[in-house]
């Protein structure tokens, strides 16, 4: 199992649980945080015990965005992982979930402070979860920068555009309530308890067929930018084959046995 100075990994059943471990940094994105989130999410496509995967922040905070010291010019940590970077120069832009998407679903447990490219990587994520104290936001524009993690392509595909733009031009704080109501997250609890919802979510999740569940992501991606006929058609050949596993067999006889199924993605 991976991880680095700032990204610890760990197990919870099935769910892979990424969390990034910079606390006194509100979690802000270092070279050795994004080298262990690529591994992570590379960890959980090659592992097929592993269903669902949830990624949160340590010490009550989801991600605070870019290091601005760093990009001041006073000097980057983890240097030792510098090598990785070289031999993959697209690493950083992977481990946002810009030029990645994971094949399993990925569920963002989000406390305190998710801005500037925490709400970037956010936008990488399947479903989402957030305390209620929990705050969002671009705010790139107020220090002079760009939000180029994707966001001035993603969020007016996810939210309505009127509700984008005013985002990412005024960079200003939006609260968890706000961002459920534009339709940025899903879920709002009791600060303290997103990362338990999104184990629920998880659990949820791993009892289904794992074959289906990959397959209707995919799908779910794929169509976005097509027209419905052309999305329709897709997701024929995306779906067919589903019926044809040996999951949809084991789900049609716990069915009619009345009992639980067990899965064994075949």
């Amino acid at each position: 199992m991976g991880g680095t100075e700032h990204l610890t990994v760990r197990r919870e059943g099935a769910t892979l649980v990424l969390t990034l471990n910079r606390p006194e940094a509100r979690n802000a994105l270092s070279l050795p945080l994004l080298v262990g989130l690529y591994d992570g999410w590379v960890e959980a496509d090659e592992d097929d015990t592993v269903r669902s995967i949830v990624l949160t922040g340590a010490g009550g905070t989801f991600c605070a965005g870019m290091d601005l010291k760093a990009l001041a010019g006073q000097g980057m940590t983890g240097e030792h992982h510098r090598e990785r970077l070289k031999a993959d120069p697209d690493l950083h832009w992977k481990a946002m979930l810009r030029h990645h998407r994971p094949r399993k679903p990925v569920i963002a447990a989000v406390e305190g402070y998710c801005v500037a490219g925490g709400t970037e990587i956010l936008q990488g994520t399947d479903i989402r979860v957030a305390g209620e104290s929990a705050t969002f936001g671009l705010f790139e524009v107020r220090r002079g920068l760009f939000p180029i993690g994707g966001s001035t392509v993603r969020l007016q595909r996810q939210i309505p555009r009127t509700h984008a733009l005013e985002m990412l031009l005024t960079g200003r704080p939006y609260t968890a309530r706000e961002a459920a109501a534009i339709g940025l997250i899903g879920h709002v609890v009791p600060d303290g308890a997103a990362l338990v919802k999104a184990l629920e979510i998880a659990e949820q999740i791993n009892a289904c067929a794992p074959l289906a569940v990959e397959a209707v992501k995919a799908s779910v991606y794929e169509t976005a930018d097509m027209t419905e006929t052309d999305g329709l058609a897709a997701e024929l050949v995306r779906g067919w084959p589903v019926f044809d596993t040996a999951d949809a067999k084991e789900g049609a006889r716990a069915f009619a046995e009345k009992r639980p199924p067990v899965y064994k993605r075949a």
